[in-house]
């Protein structure tokens, strides 16, 4: 991997080493070339296939896509989906192609022919696994490779309404520590000062839409303003740190500063604690979002949001809402089993209006829907939030439909 950096631009990040390969098969083609490659689909969407997903939209253009996710395309079960993509070099100055896509191909020979079909010759028109989508490649952006009328939608709400940061909330990640089982143990039994640790809620607590709180804490090296905390000071704190510190010191993190040896992975900021939150797992089949009033320090595998000007109630049903699927399914890349990955980058691209434009009477209906356990009671007041017609709240509710997955390892038949 280190004498393919040296030589492929496109590797970035934690990259896949199928990415250089694709890096050089596109280079060896020809005006008119064409590519075909069964691959993982990760690099479409996800940070690390930023630079081969320029490079395809500078000069070639993405013919057939065919999504295999939920599809036992192999003899033995694969971690990542796979898709089919052929790509094209453009000629001269020849426009970028529209791609067509097959979503999720049902095996069998008689399928395949007609998908086989469909896709090289334009096929029946009533094949509705077939779908052609314009503009799929545009710069480093992900590629959204949905039904035309889905990302009809998705792009009016992105024009029309702010992210959710615009909109005045933040996404964050709670703290991951490198060596969790020195800095996280039970709250009361830590023998360190009070102010040295914290009370920690992890993706477990997360019950059924409540905190379920199992009594963890966290080790806070950090003081109030940020500051690491300075050793002498705490006596307690100190004598346990020494008792770890092979295994503290010899954290990636502590290698590189060696003075700061004790610090977690991440900075902790104490006053987060006590701030009201939202609590977001990161790999779900639904929207799972949890309300903190401000009792725990989250773990790395929550993302939290919170806001100055957003009803934190309100915006929990807005997280819940069959939208809010939408636009993660859109954007992230699935785990094996089907989970959608809520992870910050995607939770960012949720739209949402500036508080002070919502009525009140919205407002109202926003909060009281925040607890509720029918999705239609959820989306009722959010497809209003975002003005949504009759057909536009079918598709999307379909939408969400689709995107709740089973329980690992129960396949589908």
């Amino acid at each position: 991997m280190a004498a393919y950096r040296k030589q492929y631009k496109t590797i970035y990040d934690r990259a896949d080493l199928y990415v250089p390969f694709y890096e050089r098969c596109l280079d060896l083609l020809g005006e008119g070339g064409r590519l075909g490659f069964i691959c993982a689909n990760r690099w479409i969407k996800n940070k690390y296939g930023g630079p081969l997903r320029a490079k395809v939209s500078k000069a070639f253009s993405l013919l057939f896509y065919i999504d295999m996710e939920n599809v036992d395309a192999f003899q033995t079960e694969v971690i990542a989906y796979p898709a089919i993509t052929v790509i094209q070099r453009r000629m001269g100055s020849s426009p970028v192609a529209s791609t067509r896509i097959a979503l999720q191909p049902d095996p069998g020979p008689a399928s395949m022919a007609r998908l086989s079909a469909a896709m090289l010759n334009g096929g029946p028109a009533s094949d509705s696994r077939v779908a052609e989508v314009p503009n799929v490649a545009n710069g480093r952006d992900p590629w959204l490779l949905d039904e035309p009328l889905q990302l009809q939608l998705l792009r009016r709400l992105e024009a029309a309404f702010p992210s959710l940061e615009e909109a005045g909330c933040n996404v964050g990640i709670g703290v991951a520590t490198g060596a969790d089982n020195v800095f996280i143990g039970d709250l009361e039994g830590l023998p360190v000062e009070t102010k040295r640790k914290l009370p920690l809620v992890m993706a477990p607590d997360l019950l059924d839409g409540r905190i379920e709180w199992r009594g963890r804490g966290v080790l806070n090296p950090f003081n109030d303003d940020g500051s690491l905390a300075a050793l002498e000071q705490w006596p307690l704190f100190a004598a346990f740190l020494e008792t770890h510190r092979d295994r503290i010191a010899g954290r990636h993190v502590a290698k590189k500063n060696p003075t700061r040896w004790y610090r977690t992975i991440d900075r902790i900021y104490p006053s987060l604690t006590s701030r009201p939150k939202l609590l977001i797992p990161d790999i779900k089949g639904t929207a799972t979002v949890v309300y903190d009033r401000g009792e725990y320090y989250p773990h790395h595998n929550l993302y939290f949001v919170v806001s100055d000007t957003w009803d934190l109630r309100a915006l929990q049903t807005v997280l819940r809402s069959s939208v809010a699927v939408m636009f993660v399914a859109a954007y992230c890349v699935r785990m094996a089993g089907g989970f959608l990955r809520f992870q910050a980058q995607y939770l960012r691209r949720i739209r949402a209006p500036h508080w002070e434009a919502v009525s009140e009477v919205l407002r109202a209906d926003l909060i009281a829907a925040a607890e509720a356990r029918e999705q239609a009671v959820i989306d009722e007041p959010v497809f209003r939030l975002f003005g949504l017609d009759r057909g536009e709240r079918a598709m999307v509710s379909a939408l969400a439909d689709d995107a709740q997955v089973r329980p690992v390892g129960q396949r589908k038949q």
